[in-house]
């Protein structure tokens, strides 16, 4: 069974490379990660005068695969880490809640 994840990796570059110093898991669904990733703030071009970047990386298996890059400032960056955690969480949050209220829908349905 294939196993698929998507997280946004954070990337600086020391010397003629990048270095991957930062990795948020955004789960198992491609569309909201790929919604959260639209909304990031950056430039949608990279080139070698780039110092950070932020990657959309799609594992598979655990073998990993760039979907989309953005190069951004320092400020965007901490915008991006905030927003894009919050999102995730209110994702994590929302799922929990439904999970809670169909629990309790099916409990009501079945005693009542």
């Amino acid at each position: 069974m294939v196993e698929t994840r998507f997280d946004i990796q954070l990337h600086i570059k020391t010397g003629s490379d990048f270095q991957c110093y930062g990795k948020f898991f955004l789960g198992k669904n491609k569309k909201f990660a790929n919604d959260i990733f639209q909304k990031l703030k950056g430039n949608r071009s990279v080139n070698d005068k780039t110092i950070l970047h932020i990657d959309l990386v799609e594992a598979r298996n655990e073998l990993p695969v760039n979907i989309q890059v953005i190069s951004c400032s320092l400020e965007e960056l901490a915008e991006n880490c905030r927003s894009s955690q919050k999102k995730y969480l209110n994702s994590l949050t929302w799922k929990a809640y439904n999970s809670v209220a169909l629990e309790k829908l099916f409990i009501s349905n079945i005693s009542g």
